[in-house]
Order: structure tokens, then C-alpha cells, then sequence
């Protein structure tokens, strides 16, 4: 859950809090590309110097390195972990807004890319080679040979009459 305005001016001091504040969405809109980039690099080095301080309160604590003289750093470190979050969400704005304002530039580039590619396709000749010598007619077709059989009409179904015959006779015979 993201942490109100109000919570931010608590956690942070005088001089962070312009920064942070031109990280939210109204001042974010306003801003040119250097000075986005110039606000990720700050936020980022605020980020890593938290990270980098609560990284030292712990190893202190649990023993792995030595004090370095200062009172706090024996103290808690859920206010500069809070902090710490922050200028994450902060970084995590700005890097949104330098992602889309990149993805605008790709865009743009590809689009004048495409469009010169369309011109260049344009602008060539165009190309219909000739065919050469027109085909043949193909082969010629060559008459029949064989000549069909004529069937007549005493022929047609004499096949399925005189295969009922047999059935008729071969049932005579087995009943009798």
C-alpha cells in the first residue's frame, strides 16, 4: 500500500522532500527528459544510501562487523526502512515515466522506419517481367480405341435376376 503525502513529509527531510514530490504524477507530466533522468539518478542514490546504511545497522548488530563510533548505529532502522520504501516508489514512478517516454521514441522511429521503407517500395519500378513465348494448346487429345460395348436392354439387371434364380433354386432344394 503506498504511503500518503503526509507520511512522506514526516519520513523525510527538508531537502529530500522537493525531489520526492516532483516524482508524484502532476509534477512527473511536467518534466523534461534530462531532469527525469537527473531525479532517477538522485532518488537512486538515496535509495542505495538507506539500503547501504540499514545493510551496516544489521551486520552491527548481529555481530559480522564493528561499530563505527555514531549512536545510531545501534538504532532501529524501521524509520530508514520506511524511508527506504519511499524513494523505491519513487524511482519506481520516475522509471515508469522514462520507460514511456522511451517506448514513445521506439515507436516514433519505427513508424519513420516503416514509412520509408513504404516510400522506397513506392518509388521503385515496377516490375512485370515478360512471359516469353506463349504455351502450346498442350497435348492433343487422341481418340478412343476400344470402342464401349453396347448393352442392351434384355442385358440390364440379368446379373441380379440370375442371382436371385440361384438363391431361389439352392433354397428349394434345402427345404425339400
Amino acid at each position: 500500500m503506498g504511503a500518503s503525502f503526509a507520511t512522506e513529509r514526516r519520513l523525510l527531510a527538508e531537502d529530500e522532500l522537493g525531489p520526492v514530490q516532483n516524482s508524484h504524477y502532476p509534477a512527473l507530466e511536467s518534466l523534461p527528459h534530462d531532469d527525469l533522468v537527473s531525479l532517477a539518478r538522485w532518488i537512486r542514490e538515496r535509495h542505495n544510501r538507506a539500503r547501504d546504511i540499514i545493510r551496516g545497522r544489521r551486520r552491527v548488530r548481529s555481530g559480522k562487523a564493528e561499530a563505527r563510533g555514531t549512536a545510531s548505529e545501534s538504532a532501529s532502522e524501521r524509520g530508514l526502512a520506511a524511508k527506504k520504501q519511499v524513494f523505491a516508489r519513487g524511482m519506481k514512478r520516475v522509471n515508469a515515466k522514462l520507460g514511456l517516454i522511451a517506448a514513445e521514441a521506439r515507436r516514433a522511429r519505427m513508424v519513420a522506419a516503416m514509412e520509408e521503407a513504404l516510400a522506397r517500395r513506392k518509388s521503385a519500378p515496377v516490375h512485370h517481367p515478360h512471359g516469353g513465348d506463349s504455351a502450346g494448346g498442350g497435348m492433343a487429345a487422341r481418340p478412343r480405341e476400344k470402342r464401349r460395348g453396347i448393352i442392351t436392354g434384355g442385358r440390364i439387371g440379368s446379373v441380379s435376376q440370375a442371382g436371385r434364380n440361384a438363391q431361389a433354386a439352392r433354397d428349394s432344394r434345402a427345404g425339400g
